[in-house]
């Protein structure tokens, strides 16, 4: 995986028409943990209508430590489907009208639950469908043959179709522009929306969001749904050859609003833990890292309790859950949790406890993160304004620096593994001499010492320096956090196995980052 570097992203977008303004970002200061509150069967919820849960969970919803709850769609929904091996209908996503009273319960229901969030001081984000509804009973809302829906106007609809397009609204049009708007400002002012999270946003503009949400609230909260893989971009675009981070946040400068990290999701399905490192979250630039929305599963992704188990088009192995979990938690990026994860799958504790540590630590969606690649698994250090976190997935830092101490959190056989510490110092880079390593074939010099980036004296994780042969030295220049006391050693090893060790003889280098900026140790 590659992201291509942000001059030449932008201009890429030059050069395509598309002009970046330097607004602010609606990711709610970087600090909400939001908890998508239903999922795809919570309109067939048994045994008492959604909203009347919401109501009813709304002060632990608080407790548990969610800043915001994204809510189902609010819009009656009458549609119904079947396929050979699922059926639904009600969810929200061929809504019919904007009345309020739907399958998730009225619109008295709605406004309590919307309350009763409130004042647990949990911010309602309601989840919009601009893009299509019901189209076989809406028309007397958007009449046929006014270029209000795509088959109307195929040509100046802004964005993809959804499905064969039928149901497909044209945003554009200023008409339907104009009753979204309205609708938008109503759900504002008497349904307590603080934020919005827009679906299928590869329907419509990015810059149609961007309006929407001059309308509902500038500095109010917004994500958008752009689940689209390079390779669904036609030839001749330059998002076909890009990354899932290139065009996610293409759509992101756009419309000013977060968006979901598929860059993630992806590479949590498809790649190694090492990989993690590749999403939206993890890019070293901090405004990329502030739009990222990172997930597990949501309720197209996952599976839901209920009927066929939801739609789950692309969940994530049981396996690896409870990981994905942490590093979410414990990382950039504005956290979403699912709400059969949370409960009703005994997900509960693990995602309370993260959470806690998260704020704990006050790491935020622009935090600083630093991967640790010479560890297997996944290995990272994330800085928060108050504490640092460092995480251990699957991993085999087995020897660890004296200033980790015993793991604030350890769970699923020590599987997972994360340390609270003081809030790490910005880093320094020191220059890291050997001198008059006497290698042979295969050998390389490495240097290993008391720190996670040294390997904590492990020689497996040791680091390994280039050869300057006109000096006879070995060297490489290492970033270290400051004001850190390091000791250290070279040491003489194969790449592989990394058995046989000779190590410098007396006693350890020692020196304290920041004071030094060169190191020596010699054989």
């Amino acid at each position: 995986m590659k992201w291509i570097s942000l001059p030449s992203l932008l201009i890429a977008l030059a050069l395509s028409g598309v002009t970046v303004a330097n607004e602010p970002l609606r990711n709610g200061g970087g600090e909400e943990i939001l908890l998508q509150g239903f999922h795809w069967n919570s309109s067939r919820n048994p045994t008492e209508k959604w909203y009347a849960v919401l109501t009813r969970m709304a002060g632990q919803i608080g407790n548990d430590g969610f800043t915001a709850l994204w809510m189902p769609p609010p819009w009656n929904d009458v549609s119904q489907w079947q396929t050979t091996s699922a059926e639904g209908g009600g969810e929200g996503y061929f809504w019919h009208s904007f009345d309020k009273s739907s399958h998730y319960g009225s619109d008295a229901q709605l406004q309590q639950a919307a309350s009763a969030l409130s004042q647990a001081s949990v911010k309602v984000v309601y989840d919009i469908v601009p893009n299509h509804m019901n189209d076989k009973d809406v028309y007397s809302q958007f009449p046929r043959g006014r270029n209000e829906w795509r088959h109307d106007c195929t040509q100046c609809d802004e964005g993809d179709a959804f499905m064969d397009g039928a149901a497909d609204l044209n945003t554009a049009n200023t008409a339907v522009f104009a009753a979204f708007e309205k609708e938008l400002i109503n759900l504002r002012d008497h349904y307590g929306a603080k934020g919005l999270r827009f679906d299928f946003v590869r329907g419509y503009a990015a810059e149609t969001v961007d309006r929407w949400m001059q309308a509902f609230g500038n500095n109010q909260f917004c994500i958008g749904e752009m689940w689209k893989g390079p390779n669904e971009y036609p030839e001749g675009d330059w998002r076909h050859k890009a990354s899932w981070q290139d065009a996610l946040k293409d759509w992101s400068d756009r419309s000013h609003c977060t968006v979901f990290d598929f860059a993630l999701k992806e590479r949590m399905q498809n790649g190694s833990l090492a990989e993690w490192r590749h999403g939206l979250n993890g890019n070293p630039d901090p405004a990329w890292r502030a739009i990222a929305v990172t997930f597990v599963d949501n309720h197209d992704t996952g599976y839901s309790p209920g009927p066929n188990q939801g739609q789950h088009h692309w969940p994530l192995p049981e396996e690896r859950r409870n990981q994905a979990y942490a590093y979410i938690l414990s990382s950039p990026g504005t956290p979403a949790v699912y709400w059969p994860d949370m409960y009703d799958w005994q997900r509960g504790d693990l995602i309370r406890q993260l959470i806690r540590l998260r704020k704990e630590a006050g790491i935020k969606a622009d935090s600083q993160i630093r991967f640790h690649p010479q560890y297997y698994g996944m290995v990272a250090t994330t800085t928060g304004t108050l504490k640092s976190l460092v995480i251990a997935l699957d991993s085999d830092l087995t020897k660890l620096p004296q200033s980790l101490g015993q793991p604030a959190l350890a769970a699923d056989g020590d599987k997972i593994r994360v340390w609270s510490t003081p809030a790490e110092q910005s880093l320094i880079g020191v220059h890291f001499n050997c001198d008059y390593a006497d290698t042979r074939f295969g050998q390389t010099v490495y240097a290993v010492g008391s720190s996670i980036e040294l390997g904590a004296w492990d020689p497996r994780h040791a680091v390994a320096l280039t050869h300057n042969p006109q000096e006879n030295r070995w060297t490489r220049v290492i970033d270290l956090p400051a004001k850190q006391v390091i000791e250290w050693k070279c040491i003489l090893r194969n790449k592989e196995p990394p058995d046989a060790v000779r190590w410098q003889p007396g006693p350890n280098v020692s020196f304290t980052s920041g004071e030094a900026s060169v190191t020596r140790g010699t054989f």
